[in-house]
């Protein structure tokens, strides 16, 4: 069968949008996506090295949001926000996408209350910080103090319920979030997030994130959220 110029032409312009074109399938994205970190990778040195955080970042973190995705491929958790994936998934007892879930959302926040830091606390949260804790230092002495209880892993948070602020020490994929409470401040105190620069003295990461890490306006921002 003969055909004319402009059929060939035609047929040639599939061909070439087939080879050079991705099809819809590579343009769709994750059902949980990972949010960008929000600094450079050396930006938290010396108190964090960008070693640990180009891991922390691009193997932990990651890792959790590739294995969440495969469990939760066509199922209805695949529709769901991410918060929405923690509190179902502990209803009903799922415990690989609860701690898949949580661990993603717990990095995400952990990242996020750095940027811009360290910066102190102002106004009503620093009024409710010297009310509840006796002032900043009094606080960061007990989160020390919670996060060397948490037995493994874990993290130790300061959380709000009904704008009262609280520590939590939450072992594994832990937070507020499954607690029912409001996070407001993340310390990952699994050795994945200190032990290239700490080794095995927890307490001192702990008490180093806090003295020059923590953007504390974020951490009020969340308690007015």
């Amino acid at each position: 069968m003969m055909l004319d110029r402009r059929t060939m032409l035609g047929l040639t312009g599939v061909a070439i949008a087939a080879t050079v074109l991705p099809s819809n399938r590579a343009f769709a994205q994750a059902m949980f996506e990972q949010p960008a970190l929000p600094f450079d990778e050396d930006a938290l040195a010396p108190t964090i090295s960008a070693r640990t955080v180009g891991l922390h970042y691009g193997k932990h973190h990651k890792g959790y949001f590739d294995k969440l995705n495969t469990l939760a491929k066509g199922t209805p958790y695949a529709e769901l926000s991410l918060d929405k994936v923690i509190s179902e998934a502990k209803a009903k007892g799922d415990q690989d996408i609860f701690n898949n879930a949580g661990q993603a959302w717990n990095h995400n926040f952990y990242w996020q209350q750095f940027k811009g830091g360290p910066v102190a606390p102002e106004g009503e949260f620093a009024q409710t910080v010297e009310q509840e804790f006796g002032g900043l230092d009094g606080l960061k002495e007990k989160m020390v103090e919670a996060s060397e209880k948490v037995f493994g892993t874990g993290w130790v948070w300061l959380a709000s319920e009904n704008g009262k602020p609280t520590i939590l020490g939450l072992q594994d994929a832990g937070n507020p979030v499954a607690e029912g409470k409001t996070a407001l401040l993340g310390i990952d105190v699994w050795e994945h997030a200190y032990y290239l620069d700490y080794e095995n003295r927890r307490a001192e990461h702990v008490r180093a994130v806090l003295d020059s890490l923590v953007n504390w306006q974020f951490v009020g921002q969340q308690m007015r959220a």
